[in-house]
């Protein structure tokens, strides 16, 4: 199978693999207690949702008609294979769909709101991730069991052992403040101040600035680890190769044989991970944002979830699902432009 077939198969298998996905999550989230019925009847008996005991009282007390006519209020009266598809075709990837939640705002219009806090943030930490882990581990490995590599390495195994979200609470109390805090430098929380509008252009950059520091240096530290001993020990495995001792033998430079033959094949593994610049602004960011009260798309996710606002949930899962199949075609074309050589055949 040459390369075009391979992609253009590829390509192919995204409709049904997301097909699949979106199908599967559609149909659990049916059976799902507390959905909107439930939460439309607990309202109506003015229950707290917390208060599960006098919440399924409430809901028994209410009618049959009546809980009927809610259900074809939000379409559950229909069969789930009639649902999907309206979902699919008719609420465009249920983009068309009101929220649960804000119900005169529709998915699409919430997710639009939430998307460019969402890519400032996730390409800055994305980028920030490769232009420190490449650079670091590269002079790791040339410096393989040296004062650097096992300083930087105690550093490196230590953002390891702390998970993002806890760093973001321990550099929030330190940095923020808070009442333990020990130095107000930072603000609290949020993208930017109340007053941004009324700043000027480098104003509004540097209260950017102040806010994103501290979340994208939690979102690079839940990389650092990994990236930096994934490019070392590439880079480590391909200087001990046969072709780069054939340059050496040759008479080419060490550095010769290193950077321009060893460091490109050294990328190979770092470029499963290009094809997330796709999906960064809605990875791994849920915990980070809430911790700092970011309004993404990572806390849009969260706060769906636990609102059971199946539309908003919905959405965010089927332009995630299309732009992560996308991603691993990415990244297999980088693997390609890296190294030429690499066959799909199987």
């Amino acid at each position: 199978m040459d390369r075009t077939s391979y992609f253009v198969r590829r390509i192919l298998l995204i409709v049904p693999t997301f097909l699949g996905i979106t199908l599967l999550c559609f149909a659990l989230i049916q059976f799902v207690p507390g959905g909107p019925v439930e939460q439309a009847l607990i309202q109506m008996r003015g229950v707290t949702a917390g208060d599960a005991s006098r919440s399924s009282g409430a809901a028994n007390t209410i009618s049959p008609e009546y809980r009927k006519q809610l259900e074809a209020h939000f379409g559950f009266d229909r069969p789930v294979h009639v649902r999907y598809f309206k979902w699919l075709v008719t609420d465009r990837l249920g983009m068309r769909m009101e929220s649960y939640r804000f119900p005169d705002r529709t998915a699409w219009e919430l997710i639009r709101g939430r998307f460019p806090v969402s890519l400032v943030f996730g390409i800055t930490g994305f980028l920030l991730s490769y232009l420190v882990c490449i650079p670091l581990g590269i002079a790791k490995a040339l410096r393989h069991g040296g004062r650097f590599d096992l300083a930087s390495s105690a550093a490196v195994f230590a953002g390891y052992a702390m998970p993002p979200f806890a760093l973001g609470m321990l550099l929030k109390m330190l940095f923020c403040g808070t009442v333990d805090s020990l130095w107000d430098v930072f603000p609290v929380s949020g993208f930017h101040s109340d007053a941004f509008a009324a700043l000027s252009f480098g104003g509004k950059a540097r209260d950017i600035f102040t806010h994103m520091l501290l979340p994208v240096l939690c979102y690079v530290a839940g990389n650092f680890a990994v990236l930096t001993l994934l490019m070392k020990n590439s880079l480590i495995e391909q200087i001990g190769r046969d072709y780069v001792r054939t340059v050496l033998a040759k008479g080419g430079s060490p550095a010769r044989a290193v950077w321009l033959h060893a460091f490109r094949n050294s990328l190979i593994p770092i470029a499963t991970g290009f094809g997330a610049i796709l999906t960064v602004m809605f990875a791994g960011s849920v915990i980070i944002e809430q911790v700092f009260e970011i309004p993404g798309m990572g806390r849009l996710s969260l706060e769906a979830i636990l609102s059971r606002d199946y539309a908003v949930f919905m959405g965010i899962l089927s332009v995630t699902s299309l732009l992560a199949l996308a991603g691993n075609v990415l990244s297999d074309l980088c693997y390609v432009l890296i190294d030429p050589k690499i066959d799909f055949k199987r």
